[in-house]
């Protein structure tokens, strides 16, 4: 995972962005916005958003130099004066309305800033960074009229968290920049326009994206194609999920063969796995290496979304966290199905 330190922002600009669907229409500055008083705020809204254990990079079918934010991006990295950087966020803007399309899109401000001194993996980046702020927030504000005060409700951005955003830096331009986002308002599929239509940006494979893409190739094998080959109960299923995780925590570099061997320890689900694996990648256009270094970050997000809960009827749920050997399933003489469980001691 690379290491980032943020520098310090040198100019920004804001542009409104309607919905073109809606024919909200643009409205572009001109000039330069004066950030001086609130850059601090500025920054500890940046820092606080961002998170760096997953990066992604632009790219293009079928060249890379035809998608607009990438050229728009590169032309200020290239020409960092005052006129270019005015000129492309336009362009930004355009391109931008152009994909607001989409019903379910608010119209926003754009803020764009130019940020300089930053420091990644010890060598100093510039980064062009892009956010827009759709949710307003309400407070209220006390003014002071002689001898009274009055209340007066202000609409604004929230200071605290990003609607949508991105940080792109100047390295590894060749294969699409390195470029942290941010998407906190649009989570359903067809209002994604942010990261895939906007910014067409894919993730970086690095170690990060490596474990988090195997992990949930394991988590769709087991939950979805185990039942077409195999009879296998709840806990037998939960038990392989179980393992998944346990082997990327204790090991430090992945290694495909001895994964197969560790959690599915049988012939006939290896080569089911493989056949699935090979399937999936090719349907999904992935590329996975069957060695790499594990990303601890990418396992703790991971094993959050790994279901190890037996839910009986609607009287209990048992929460499976290892040892498959202490738990037996059985069918009494009444024909009520049963779990027995074995334990030390309680707590």
């Amino acid at each position: 995972m690379q290491t980032i330190k943020l520098g310090n922002i040198e100019k920004l600009i804001i542009h409104t962005i309607g919905n073109k669907n809606n024919e909200d229409g643009v409205n572009f500055s001109d000039s330069l916005t004066d950030f001086g008083s609130v850059e601090d705020i500025i920054r500890k809204l940046v820092e606080k958003n961002f998170k760096f254990e997953e990066l992604y990079q632009f790219y293009f079918v079928p060249n890379l130099d035809l998608n607009p934010m990438y050229t728009f991006i590169s032309s200020i990295f290239e020409n960092n004066s005052d006129q270019n950087f005015v000129e492309q966020t336009k362009n930004s803007g355009r391109y931008l309305y152009d994909k607001s399309t989409h019903p379910q899109i608010k119209p926003g401000e754009l803020y764009v800033f130019y940020m300089n001194q930053s420091i990644l993996d010890g060598e100093e980046v510039d980064c062009v960074g892009i956010f827009k702020s759709e949710t307003k927030e309400t407070v209220l504000k006390v003014e002071n009229e002689q001898s009274n005060y009055r209340l007066r409700d202000i609409h604004g951005m929230n200071i605290h968290k990003l609607d949508k955003g991105c940080l792109v830096f100047n390295t590894e331009r060749k294969d699409g920049y390195l470029i942290a986002v941010v998407d906190n308002t649009n989570k359903s599929s067809e209002a994604q326009y942010w990261r895939d239509d906007f910014l067409s940006v894919r993730p970086k494979k690095n170690e990060y994206h490596q474990t988090n893409e195997f992990l949930s190739i394991a988590k769709q094998f087991v939950t979805k194609q185990l039942d077409e080959d195999f009879d296998l109960s709840r806990p037998d299923k939960i038990d392989m999920l179980n393992r998944s995780v346990d082997y990327f925590k204790k090991h430090e570099t992945f290694d495909k063969q001895e994964f197969e061997e560790e959690v599915f320890a049988n012939n006939g689900v290896i080569e089911s796995f493989r056949k699935f694996d090979q399937i999936y990648r090719q349907e999904n256009e992935m590329e996975l290496p069957d060695s790499f270094e594990i990303s601890a970050k990418a396992v703790k997000k991971q094993s959050r979304i790994f279901k190890n809960v037996l839910k009986l009827d609607k009287n209990f749920d048992i929460y499976i966290h290892g040892n498959r050997d202490l738990i037996e399933q059985g069918v009494d003489e009444n024909g009520r199905k049963y779990y027995k469980i074995y334990y030390n001691e309680e707590n």
